[in-house]
């Protein structure tokens, strides 16, 4: 889904106008000590350099005030991030600042709900985060996740050949429109692709930016930069998986909610939640509870945006209606009519599938009769169960596991909301039982984390995960293989974040 390109120092010869000078790290101010929070928390220590450092009024912020509006903060955060980011493309160069750095803050400013970023802020909120650092550490880390978000989508547009996203020109058609009269259209059509790999480049890069120079004691900075990359090559897997299976017609159950797990689920619910709690400091038997609640939500949440494209209405949606099934896309929806139409030898709904699924012209009246079969034979309304029960499970897994206070409360309502329609649909969805396979979590107490889902029929590696999971265990869930602290590593209570690093850790830069 991503791409990394390098760049070297341009050498003065080659531009006579002033290069920015470098970025200041962020630190927090000149003579401050870590203060350990209750539960491992620590504000950063030790100044680089004179004079008061970049960010510096951010770690002002009250989070009672923040409450208030958290999308607003995560705004405001991101025009002070994009602010500075600008300045610094114009200085290298005008055009590329005004063609591609603004496109993607544009982009990255009109984002939608921010849903990501206000799961990290109500997570580090319920877990106990209540000081100026944290607070403002994960207003930074929400802002590099709506950045993140926007390199996905950007790239995701390109590799689907979607050119509408929000209601407006995707970034690669705004390019292509904007050089239309200039050449023809294949060029200007190719230029556009082109401009948005590297637009969705750029917004990777700062991104990561963002993390890396947020102020954090040792230990969390450990786990979130862990929690940080895993969730990046997680992503770019999911979509790996996504596009193979549009390329070899895989109309495999297992391998679409592997795939859905991968990409969406743990990115849009599962990771902010852990980051959101490694941020605040939160014990291991915390964060597990956390990512066993948001894989489940999160996966409920890719189900439904996989019913939405298909029977949604794009005035709510954002994006055209059937985009999916043009693309060919495996989804968990897809390979269920599939198979419960070869299992009831309905070779009418067979035909259809396999005459629209991938088909890029479809018609309206095509895309009508995809939605007969997906009704007709039971797959929309299976979906829709299972949603049902991802989410009651996800919210049992919740509950209980963080101390009941207002932030709680507003926590549990975003994953509650997290796979409600965002599009209308037809009322009157008949049920029908939810479709086997191993993608059903189990409903038992434990709660305590992915560990618990039933292993697949063989049990024998990461194919045969459940839930379409990845196989390897999300950092959350390494605790258990987690070694003896250094000699030098603070006692085990003053760092239970800890508990998400590998086996073998040790210091931070083991892990890198």
């Amino acid at each position: 889904m991503t791409r990394g390109t390098g760049m070297r120092p341009t050498q003065a010869k080659d531009h006579p106008a002033a290069a920015p000078s470098p970025l200041p790290r962020l630190v927090a101010p000149s003579g401050s000590s870590p203060r350990r929070r209750r539960a491992g928390r620590a504000a950063a220590g030790g100044a680089h350099g004179a004079g008061p450092p970049r960010g510096a009024a951010l770690r002002q912020v009250e989070p009672v005030a923040v409450d208030e509006d958290v999308p607003a903060a995560v705004g405001h955060v991101l025009d002070q991030v994009l602010a500075d980011r600008l300045a610094r493309a114009g200085a290298l160069d005008a055009l590329f600042a005004r063609e591609l750095a603004e496109r993607v803050a544009r982009f990255t400013q009109a984002g939608g709900k921010r849903i990501r970023s206000q799961l990290v802020w109500w997570s580090m909120r319920a877990c106990g985060g209540s000081d100026g650092p944290t607070a403002s550490a994960a207003l930074r880390v929400g802002a590099a996740l709506e950045l993140l978000q926007t390199c996905a989508l950007v790239h995701d547009d390109v590799m689907d050949g979607a050119t509408l996203r929000r209601g407006r020109p995707a970034l690669h058609a705004d390019v292509q429109g904007r050089y239309g009269d200039t050449a023809a259209p294949a060029r200007a059509a190719r230029f556009g692709e082109a401009a948005a790999i590297l637009a969705g480049d750029l917004a990777l890069a700062w991104s990561d930016d963002v993390v890396a120079e947020t102020p954090l004691d040792r230990w969390t900075a450990t786990v979130v930069r862990r929690l940080w990359s895993d969730m990046r090559t997680e992503m770019v897997a999911g979509q790996f998986l996504d596009l193979q299976g549009q390329l070899t017609g895989s109309r495999s159950q297992p391998r679409a909610l592997r795939a859905a797990c991968l990409k969406s689920a743990l990115y849009s619910v599962e990771r902010p939640l852990a980051l959101g709690a490694a941020l605040a400091g939160a014990d291991g038997r915390t964060i597990r509870a956390l990512c066993a609640a948001g894989r489940r939500v999160g996966m409920a949440f890719q189900l439904r945006d996989d019913l939405d494209d298909v029977f949604g209405d794009p005035e709510r949606t954002g994006k055209s209606r059937g985009g999916d099934i043009r693309e060919g896309k495996p989804t968990y929806l897809v390979a269920l009519a599939v198979a419960r139409a070869e299992a009831a030898g309905d070779r009418p709904a067979l035909t259809v599938l396999e005459r629209t699924l991938g088909d890029e012209n479809l018609s309206p009246a095509g895309l009508d009769e995809v939605r007969d079969v997906l009704v007709r034979t039971g797959a929309r309304a299976a979906v829709e169960s299972k949603i049902d029960r991802l989410s009651t499970q996800g919210l049992r897994h919740f509950d209980g596991a963080l101390p009941a206070t207002e932030a709680t409360a507003r926590l549990r309502g975003l994953l509650a909301a997290a796979a409600v329609s965002r599009a209308a649909a037809p009322d009157g969805c008949p049920s029908a039982p939810s479709g086997t396979g191993p993608c059903d979590f189990p409903e038992g107490p434990r709660g305590v984390g992915p560990a618990d889902a039933p292993e697949g029929p063989r049990g024998a590696g990461p194919a045969d995960s459940p839930e379409g999971s990845p196989g390897l265990a999300p950092a959350a869930s390494r605790a258990s293989r987690a070694t003896s602290p250094a000699p030098d590593d603070p006692p085990a209570r003053s760092r239970p974040a800890a508990a998400l690093a590998p086996a073998g850790s040790g210091a931070p830069e083991a892990r890198r």
